[in-house]
């Protein structure tokens, strides 16, 4: 696109180390800030965000789930249950044991259930709602330790919260020793920042210009979660803007539009995305200001969640890895110098203000978040459908297959002429040969898998030549000659 300045974007593209000086992420701040809150259960182990705690024991908990059921709710449906301590004694006297053998209400029910009927006879007022009364249940000795919070397996004490570094450990030559270790990297951008100075020297580009690259990133997640949503191993897409301090922000307000109407181009649905913009207390340390492109995955609705960050990191970056590096990552801006001249500025003033540190605008996301909304967004589910009632409704040129090409029967010359049609083909698109079963079970195999055009051989190409292409979404079939199915289908691979 064109950028404010009306002139085309300046892009490089770099393929970076995984595992880079380690010095690096000192530089970064990776081994100080790179860190989630952990909370350890004290009686199992199990470890969980500390921030994920709740989220996961009221959606995924089997003793929660099932303790749960024996509150009974009042009648205007609100978070404050009525109790039947009956009820919930016998639940801890026997699938308690079994569910949450170490929830405190399992240990030493009577004395845990007197805890809470105190706080529900001293504030008859504010009655406990769903989550602190979980907590009176998970809590033995109340006066000593105050309300606990209990483990999402076992229903165990939790412990305090620890920050936890998400960087994967390895180590570099003979020894695993600490001067040996080494990060595998947690994401593709300090390598951009690595090159700057080689990508200006060999490049000829010129402020302001992007570095972008895509590549595996790795974190060591202890909840992977979601399916592909959230994995130790990933697919990263990075791209870091270089320009000048006083043209930082109309850049953030470019890259923010244009990524967001990069996600339309695909086939994202615009209802099903959101642009938010973090909180001061949610910025990271290096981020001027920062905003999340956000997608209404089906785990998270009704609420959004991240796909893309496009954050305005200022001169962080640069200024960090010159500080440790020792070497000068400062730009001088000939083109700058030149006007400055033009405009009559001192010799000292353009001295100081034509040599800078680039500011840095970064529109970050997850390659494998995006492969994630894309099935989201293909996935059809429509009752009746003839062959199958679920399919992937992928743009052609998304799909992974492109074409299934089938013989109507495996005899009477078909097969081979649908192979020699397979075999050409397959030089130009990804491609299916598939003479096995009815034709309408190989159809719902190709609709299962996205593919959106189909093409089978019958008795009559052996007579004219043409053949039957039927659409995925549509089911309509149409004949074509053979000789145009190439064209027919890169021409609506182009659309």
């Amino acid at each position: 696109p064109l950028g404010p300045d009306g002139h085309p974007v300046d892009m490089v593209g770099l393929d970076s180390s995984i595992i880079q000086h380690p010095k690096t992420w000192e530089a970064s701040g990776h081994t100080t800030t790179f860190a989630d809150p952990m909370r350890r259960c004290t009686r199992c182990g199990h470890i969980i965000r500390a921030d994920h705690l709740w989220d996961t024991l009221v959606s995924t908990s089997r003793w929660f789930n099932d303790l749960i059921q024996e509150f009974e709710y009042a009648p205007s449906a609100t978070a404050h249950p009525q109790l039947q301590t009956g009820k919930i004694l016998r639940w801890a006297r026997g699938r308690g044991k079994r569910l949450a053998p170490n929830l405190a209400l399992v240990r030493n029910p009577e004395v845990t259930l007197s805890w809470l009927a105190t706080r529900i006879n001293g504030q008859p007022d504010a009655p406990p709602d769903v989550a602190e009364i979980t907590r009176h249940l998970a809590t033995e000795q109340l006066n000593a330790t105050g309300l606990q919070d209990p483990c999402v397996l076992c229903g165990g004490e939790m412990g305090p919260s620890e920050q936890f570094n998400l960087m994967m450990i390895s180590y570099a030559g003979t020894q695993q020793t600490p001067e040996n270790r080494v990060y595998l990297r947690p994401e593709t951008a300090q390598g951009i920042f690595l090159n700057f100075r080689n990508v200006i020297d060999t490049a000829r580009v010129k402020i302001p210009f992007g570095v972008a690259q895509i590549g595996k990133s790795f974190r060591n997640e202890l909840t992977p979660r979601n399916f592909i949503f959230r994995s130790r191993e990933f697919e990263q897409m990075e791209m870091e803007w270089f320009c000048h301090p006083d043209d930082a922000r109309a850049w953030y307000e470019f890259w923010k539009t244009e990524r967001f109407k990069w996600w339309l181009s695909l086939g994202v649905k615009e209802s099903n995305l959101i642009l938010r913009d973090h909180a001061p207390d949610e910025l990271s340390h290096y981020s001027k200001m920062t905003v999340d492109i956000e997608y209404l995955y089906p785990f998270t609705a009704p609420d959004y969640g991240e796909l893309e960050g496009i954050a305005h990191r200022g001169e962080f970056d640069l200024t960090q890895h010159q500080k440790h590096s020792g070497q000068k990552l400062d730009y001088f801006d000939q083109d700058l110098q030149v006007k400055l001249k033009e405009q009559g500025v001192s010799p000292e003033e353009i001295k100081v203000r034509s040599r800078y540190i680039p500011n840095v605008i970064e529109p970050a996301s997850g390659l494998t978040r995006a492969v994630l909304v894309l099935l989201c967004e293909g996935y059809r589910h429509e009752p009746g459908r003839q062959g199958t009632e679920e399919y992937l409704s992928f743009k052609p040129r998304f799909a992974p297959v492109k074409l299934g090409i089938f013989p109507l029967v495996n005899k009477d010359g078909m097969p081979e002429v649908a192979e020699k049609l397979y075999l050409d083909l397959r030089q130009h698109f990804a491609c299916e040969y598939d003479p096995k079963q009815s034709i309408g079970k190989r159809y719902a195999r190709m609709d299962e898998i996205g593919t959106p055009f189909c093409v089978t051989i019958d008795g009559q190409t052996l007579t004219d030549q043409t053949v039957t292409v039927r659409e995925r979404d549509t089911m309509a079939q149409q004949r074509i000659s053979i000789e145009h199915v190439r064209a027919y289908v890169q021409e609506r691979l182009n659309a």
